[in-house]
């Protein structure tokens, strides 16, 4: 069979592509790609926020969705939906990403922790928290959790942190309100520079 790529094959593929995707065939197709044993594991066990947590995920699924729409975990905002504007961050093995920019699936083996595993364990604010709350740094609130998520992974690292490194560390997270004095504030404030 000829599979040499032509202008109207081409064309066939973009049109069926595209149908697919307004009508979800194509993540149907995506999902039941895999022959042999009937599929793609769906069951996982995922460690979030230090407990081991058993959820089905088809294996398109992004980890800001499961964590939202199937764990019920909705600190977790979806803004953007395309890794630009850091409202979903989460912490993977201490590394902030872009929760709508990760699969599931990918992340099995790592420990996720998201705004709901940053407080202690008899709801205590971590520093960072009551730091932003001490400089008003949350105007309608909706950044706030990447905020909170990328000011804690750059504190595990860099305790006493310059507001350049800040800025550099928090530059991930976009602020509609534009309170980012605030929250760069805040960081000082939670690693002791601000008083």
């Amino acid at each position: 069979m000829n599979l040499q790529l032509t202008r109207r094959r081409f064309i066939k593929g973009v049109i069926f592509s595209g149908a697919a995707a307004t009508t979800g065939t194509g993540a149907y197709l995506a999902a039941n790609a895999q022959s042999g044993n009937g599929g793609a594991e769906r069951l996982i066990s995922l460690s979030i926020n230090g407990r081991t947590r058993r959820v089905d995920v088809p294996p398109t699924e992004t980890l800001a969705n499961t964590l939202r729409y199937r764990l019920n975990l909705t600190g977790t905002k979806i803004g953007c939906n395309r890794g630009e504007c850091g409202a979903c961050t989460v912490l993977i093995d201490g590394v902030p990403n872009y929760a709508c920019s990760v699969l599931t699936h990918n992340v099995k083996t790592k420990d996720i922790v998201s705004i709901e595993g940053v407080k202690s364990a008899d709801g205590t604010l971590h520093a960072v928290q009551q730091a932003f709350i001490a400089e008003n740094a949350p105007q309608c609130g909706f950044c706030t959790p990447g905020q909170v998520l990328s000011a804690v992974a750059l504190l595990n690292n860099n305790p006493r942190p310059t507001k350049a490194e800040a800025a550099k560390a928090m530059s991930g997270n976009l602020c509609r309100c534009g309170a980012y004095e605030h929250y760069l504030n805040g960081v000082l404030r939670a690693s002791g520079q601000i008083a």
